[in-house]
């Protein structure tokens, strides 16, 4: 059997409803430890309903990209300008738990650094939860943590995160 093809391509709005059904199935793998299930299920319908997802793309600027093998979505990343000259954020990094490990991560993060470099960006910075054992392949990925924030949320919940940043490569 011959493999499916990979391809990493930008997202539009047209990929709304499949971005927020890949984070309907990552998220409880990567936070179900991590997070209490009301936290997890408030930040699922605050970051990835359509209209989340929309507001993102349209008003707030963030470019998405979809990782699919062959029809099949299977992973997404989103990042975005920054106030500050040279700094563009990673929002959003993910792939679904059975494709975790085979490059996928490694693949998006390259896509970007070609979309971000043109534009002059010198840094990519993004936050990671403390426990989330992402930030592993974030440091493998040359990422630092350069400080430690809890970012309040909404109904009393906080995002206790790691930011982290790296150059962009030339």
């Amino acid at each position: 059997m011959m493999e499916e093809t990979l391809s990493i391509r930008p997202a539009d709005l047209d990929d709304i409803n499949t971005i927020g059904f890949l984070a309907q199935q990552i998220w409880p793998d990567t936070y179900g430890k991590i997070i209490a299930a009301g936290q997890l299920q408030y930040m699922l319908n605050l970051f990835y309903s359509p209209g989340a997802l929309r507001e993102q793309m349209v008003d707030q600027r963030h470019q998405f990209l979809l990782v699919e093998q062959g029809e099949e979505a299977i992973g997404f990343a989103a990042w975005g300008p920054t106030e500050e000259p040279g700094v563009v954020k990673l929002h959003k990094l993910y792939v679904l738990p059975g494709q975790q490990g085979k490059g996928l991560g490694k693949s998006m993060l390259g896509f970007i650094f070609q979309s971000i470099r043109p534009e002059g960006a010198t840094t990519l910075r993004l936050n990671v939860n403390r426990f989330n054992k992402a930030r592993e392949f974030y440091q493998r990925m040359g990422f630092v943590v350069v400080r430690e924030e809890d970012v309040p949320i909404g109904n009393g919940y906080f995002m206790n995160d790691y930011v982290m940043e790296v150059a962009v490569p030339a």
